[in-house]
């Protein structure tokens, strides 16, 4: 996944797409961890530290832009 750096560099509607993803993502990881096929528990933990980092990203973008609407 990509740094807090690089998510800065995307736009606020390609941030609320991969925060989607990565929740769908997180919805099946459930699953497979309910049936026992989950292979790496890993990948579940990374997958919520992505979603933490484009959700921060995505609400101090959206902050700014109420910041600069309201000057």
């Amino acid at each position: 996944m990509a740094t807090a750096k690089e998510l800065r560099e995307l736009t606020v509607e390609d941030l609320a797409r991969r925060a989607d993803e990565l929740r769908q993502q997180l919805f099946r990881d459930r699953l497979k961890l309910r049936t026992g096929t989950l292979d790496n528990p890993a990948e579940r933990t990374a997958h919520k530290r992505d979603l933490a980092r484009v959700l921060t990203v995505l609400t101090e973008k959206r902050q700014k832009a109420q910041q600069a609407s309201e000057k």
